[in-house]
């Protein structure tokens, strides 16, 4: 029989998914679950999307559409990120993939050869180190515990940056951790950044329009402009307005960068369909309104879970200020066992998996993100189901003994 490619063994399932679908599995059985543990924002995007949609249904032209994105998208993401103060780019600077994890997948064959290096801090999201493996990339990790907020030092960057690897990847308001760069600590590291012209800078930063308490967000670009030569900025729908299933996604960055994912789009996507564009640009174009008020509820969600987690006896956990996700460290319950169904605790995976079995509530394990002492709680649950999650959880921890 023959083989498959070398590729494939190093491609792995998102762990995130394996929880989600686990969770999925004990519904189904009729178990009463309360999942915190995939990343989808959960709310619908406005009607008005959904009419654009209905109404370039009537005038699908049936046609390929172009490998960047059609003109009238880009026009709309370029008036999208001029809102947050990316100016300078035009539409060659611009292209569009199926989804933000599909542009990174891109920007990962179109920068990396076999053997280049990328550099991230840790905790990161799961495909990245998932990406960088199936390219055969060589991965430089970069700890960054919650003794200090979960955030890269500027000395943390000089030193990875100085070996000059090919890809410095940058994940701000970051998934999992929900932490927040301010703009004295993005203008530190950029001023980092801009020692070492040989590397390419990624922000993936699709939760940009979900910051709280004013903190704002910030882009290397803003403190350094002429890092623009070199910073690729990646925008999404996803969760900003609700379209997880629509898939999304957006680059903006140098034009040679942009044309290389548009010709990797015209090897296999081709392009974007006419009735998901249209409910794009009305997204993007449109009243505002959901977004602004998704973003409020957040908040409030955000400040619910802190209740709890700050409540609990050893347990660390920065305060995040965007997307939706609380990173709690519960190494403080290794080694514990579980009273009433006498599950030991020794690591984030056994915890995880004693907590979805006796309590219902499914988070995923901190393991997946490069942080094994923690685990991610992903707060964007219907609200009624918020609060007893929250109870389940704190129950569980207060049963480890």
């Amino acid at each position: 029989m023959p083989q498959l490619a070398r590729r494939i063994g190093r491609a792995k399932p998102s762990a995130i998914m394996q929880v989600a679908e686990k969770a999925k599995r004990l519904k189904a059985e009729g178990r009463d679950i309360i999942s915190f543990s995939i990343g989808v924002p959960n709310f619908l995007p406005a009607e008005h999307v959904y009419a654009a949609a209905r109404e370039a249904l009537t005038k699908d032209s049936g046609q390929y559409g172009s490998n960047r994105g059609a003109d009238v998208l880009l026009d709309a993401f370029l008036a999208h990120i001029h809102k947050i103060g990316l100016d300078g780019y035009a539409k060659v600077n611009v292209a569009t993939g199926i989804g933000a994890k599909h542009v990174i997948y891109n920007l990962a064959e179109a920068l990396l050869d076999e053997g280049d290096t990328i550099v991230f801090p840790t905790p990161y999201w799961t495909s990245y180190l998932d990406i960088a493996e199936i390219v055969n990339a060589k991965i430089d990790l970069l700890p960054c515990p919650p003794s200090q907020d979960y955030k890269l030092t500027p000395a943390q960057l000089d030193v990875a940056l100085a070996k000059k690897p090919k890809v410095f990847l940058f994940n701000n308001p970051s998934n999992p951790t929900g932490m927040v760069y301010s703009k004295e600590e993005i203008t530190a590291l950029a001023d980092v950044a801009a020692k070492y012209p040989d590397t390419w800078i990624i922000t993936d930063d699709i939760y940009n329009r979900m910051v709280f308490d004013g903190v704002g967000y910030h882009n290397f670009v803003h403190a350094r402009p002429e890092l623009r030569d070199r910073v690729i900025f990646i925008d999404s729908l996803s969760k900003t307005y609700g379209m997880p299933g629509w898939r999304v996604g957006f680059m903006a960055g140098p034009e040679v960068v942009a044309q290389a994912i548009a010709t990797m789009n015209s090897n296999h996507i081709t392009n974007i369909p006419e009735i998901v564009t249209a409910a794009a640009v009305a997204a993007l174009c449109g009243p505002q309104d959901v977004p602004i008020q998704k973003n409020a509820e957040f908040q409030a969600k955000r400040d619910q879970v802190m209740a709890v987690m700050n409540s609990l006896p050893g347990v660390v956990c920065p305060r995040p200020q965007g997307a939706f996700y609380v990173f709690p460290d519960v190494s403080v319950a290794f080694g514990k066992t579980h009273g009433p169904t006498g599950i030991k605790v020794n690591n984030d995976v056994d915890f995880c998996n004693a907590l979805l079995e006796a309590k219902g509530v499914a988070c995923v394990p901190g393991s997946a993100f490069g942080e094994p002492r923690a685990l991610r709680i992903s707060y964007t649950c219907p609200t009624p189901q918020l609060a007893p999650g929250l109870q389940r959880f704190q129950d569980f921890f207060n049963e480890l003994s």
